[in-house]
């Protein structure tokens, strides 16, 4: 089992699911929290204040594996997408812990946050995020030119291939469809050999056969490259790719299945 959601329970705060154990809020889970490539726990965000202060986020308690892919999924306002932000450290959380490989971003300071999101975590977004000035190679490469880092051409040439990128590395976005875009953003966010690979809702923009192409290198990238990816989408046919599914409403995971 990929991944164990936690609810909280008055004496031991202890929940068993599909026969792993987590504890959260209690001394055991420090025994378990480096299991997880990236947890939350008793994670609370609340937008605004007073009487128009809205509770995005009501103390979720979550760990997800590595080298598992693994989606959160609700309806609109559910939280699924703060969630994913306040773990990935694009959004600071009210309260709790965010944990990457047992470390808490809720605890950096900016520079090291940002940091960590550089070398530690790769994203996919719905819009793709590529710079149209640049081309394919140019975009897939930007993260390492932005931190310094030397281009590792063995593992960039078996990304290339692996995701069918060979034939566009010299075509900017604009030369490109919705499917090849998104390729080029995997691959970008593959390059820096990433923890954890946050996807918002990936699919959200492509059509339904480019859609399944990109979930399968989302699977691919898992089976092969021991890759873990957590996944944000409101699509059940995208979550049926994924190793096992977390459910969110009102700010709560309610439920978690394996796919």
């Amino acid at each position: 089992m990929h991944l164990c959601p936690v609810r909280r329970s008055a004496e031991r705060q202890r929940r068993t699911l599909l026969g792993t154990e987590v504890f959260a809020s209690t001394p055991d889970f420090a025994d378990h929290v480096n299991n997880f490539a990236s947890a939350a726990v008793d994670l609370v965000k609340v937008y605004g204040s007073g009487a128009t202060a809205v509770r995005a986020l009501d103390g979720v308690t979550v760990g997800f594996r590595p080298a598992a892919f693994s989606a959160i999924m609700g309806p609109s306002g559910s939280g699924k997408s703060t969630l994913m932000h306040c773990l990935a450290g694009l959004d600071t959380a009210t309260s709790g812990a965010a944990l990457l490989g047992g470390k808490d971003l809720t605890r950096l300071p900016d520079n090291a946050l940002t940091k960590v999101r550089r070398d530690r975590i790769g994203f996919v977004f719905q819009a793709f995020n590529l710079l149209p000035a640049l081309t394919a190679r140019q975009n897939v490469l930007l993260p390492l030119a932005l931190a310094g880092r030397h281009v590792d051409k063995a593992w960039f040439a078996q990304l290339v291939e692996a995701l069918g990128l060979s034939s566009r590395l010299s075509h900017r976005p604009s030369e490109m469809s919705g499917g090849q875009q998104q390729r080029v953003a995997l691959a970008r966010a593959l390059v820096t050999r990433p923890e954890v690979v946050f996807a918002d809702e990936p699919t959200g923009n492509l059509d339904s056969r480019s859609s399944a192409d990109v979930l399968k290198l989302l699977r691919q990238a898992v089976r092969e490259f021991g890759q873990t990816i957590v996944m944000v989408t409101h699509d059940d046919r995208a979550a049926s790719y994924a190793d096992a599914v977390v459910h969110m409403v009102d700010g709560r995971v309610v439920q978690a299945v394996a796919a």
